[in-house]
């Protein structure tokens, strides 16, 4: 279910701004991006598991909060985020 280390490691060099960037809004909204694409897989096998499913709304609600924020502060930097991660159809 968790993503490993060197995976998230590698989300971030292909979403950073800069050099020591690690925490800008496209950087988590794609690590959360690739957790809620984890969870909705084994949401699919594991139906009944509440726990989870808590949990996986919590973080669709996060990152619909971090792309409302990013799309206020800068729609091209949204646009270019949704479309490299396949977010919106």
């Amino acid at each position: 279910m968790t993503i490993t280390k060197e995976r998230k490691n590698q989300i971030i060099e292909e979403n950073r701004q800069c050099v020591k960037d690690t925490g800008s809004p496209e950087v988590q909204i794609a690590v959360l991006t690739t957790r809620i694409n984890n969870l909705t897989e084994h949401m699919r096998v594991h139906s009944k598991d509440y726990s989870t499913r808590r949990g996986l709304l919590a973080m669709v609600s996060r990152r619909r909060s971090l792309l409302d924020y990013l799309r206020e502060i800068d729609a091209q930097r949204y646009l270019d985020i949704i479309g490299k991660l396949g977010i919106r159809k």
